[in-house]
């Protein structure tokens, strides 16, 4: 008995969409792909950094607070100097638009202008991150950390636009560092297996002789009241905390210690922050090499500027992403 198989004129035509689908190349596909996966490694970073926040809202440190440098200015600047960098950030994708518009049209000097342009921003963004990280690592006023791991800040109520603010005061405005005889543990002096981190350039007994000395200071926890600012303890509550709880003298943030509160903000800060710097980083050293092919004339013979585009697509998911970043950290 003999069967027929019947055909069809789809037989063997799977794919009608040609050798370029939905109209891109294969490299555009692939930089999707890689922007795909990507995204979701970010959003599980902002993810897992948002519920540690939620965990610990009550002692999570005020960006406000934290953020107030600006470079060659000595004052409080909450967030100045972030908006700085952001602004530039979002300039460099605004050049980067303009590039691949100008290699749509084929005009070799507007693509060399505006890809310059965009690496000078990515450039200085890279520069400003460098210096914020070296501000927050440095610190600023300093803290004492208790042996349950909270952080007690310093300061003193001052009249500000008529109203008694609390403000900060640093350590070494007070604390006289006594001398020690203790020598720093190294692998030369003391056990060979054991080496420690530089000593604090104050002890918790110095810091105890201070606030003696100066009754107007206070100390601040890092845990927040009913009007989302820290609690202010009392004179009383300020010195038994400090004699009592008082462990260890901590300047600057760490991947171990952090001044401003929690040292899991400091874990997220270095991570997250990190790994966008080295894709705007990345960004830069690959626009660089399109920027010397682009003055070669590499894409004229070509007859399109794509590689313009592709890593234009690249510089852009690196710029929304840093909008996450900066709500997520900055602004919530």
């Amino acid at each position: 008995m003999n069967t027929t198989v019947a055909t069809t004129d789809t037989e063997g035509k799977t794919w009608e969409g040609g050798n370029q689908p939905l109209k891109a190349s294969y490299g555009k596909m692939m930089m999707w792909f890689f922007i795909v996966s990507d995204a979701l490694t970010f959003s599980g970073f902002l993810a897992a950094y948002g519920f540690s926040r939620f965990k610990f809202i009550d002692a999570w440190p005020i960006a406000d607070e934290v953020f107030t440098h600006v470079p060659f200015f000595h004052g409080n600047y909450p967030m100045i100097y972030v908006a700085f960098m952001t602004f530039i950030l979002i300039m460099s994708s605004v050049t980067m638009v303009l590039a691949v518009d100008a290699g749509h049209h084929m005009n070799k000097k507007k693509v060399t202008w505006y890809m310059f342009l965009t690496i000078i921003g990515g450039l200085i963004f890279v520069g400003s991150q460098a210096w914020e990280w070296a501000t927050f690592i440095k610190g600023d006023y300093g803290a004492v950390q208790t042996k349950g791991g909270n952080i007690l800040q310093f300061g003193e109520y001052a009249t500000v636009d008529g109203e008694q603010k609390f403000k900060r005061l640093s350590i070494t405005d007070f604390a006289v560092a006594s001398p020690t005889e203790r020598e720093q543990h190294s692998r030369d002096v003391g056990l060979w297996f054991v080496e420690e981190a530089s000593l604090p350039a104050y002890q918790v007994g110095d810091i105890v002789k201070g606030m003696e000395a100066n009754p107007n200071i206070l100390v601040r926890t890092q845990i927040l009241n009913e009007e989302g600012e820290k609690t202010v303890l009392s004179r009383e509550e300020s010195l038994q905390q400090i004699k009592e709880n008082g462990r260890l003298v901590v300047q600057g943030a760490n991947l171990t210690v952090n001044e401003y509160g929690s040292p899991l903000f400091a874990d997220f800060f270095f991570f997250i922050t990190g790994f966008h710097g080295f894709h705007v980083f990345s960004g830069v050293v690959i626009n660089i090499i399109i920027f010397f092919n682009v003055i070669l004339g590499t894409y004229e013979r070509r007859k399109n500027y794509e590689m313009v585009e592709k890593v234009g697509l690249y510089w852009h998911f690196v710029d929304l992403v840093w909008v996450f970043v900066f709500t997520f950290f900055y602004l919530v």
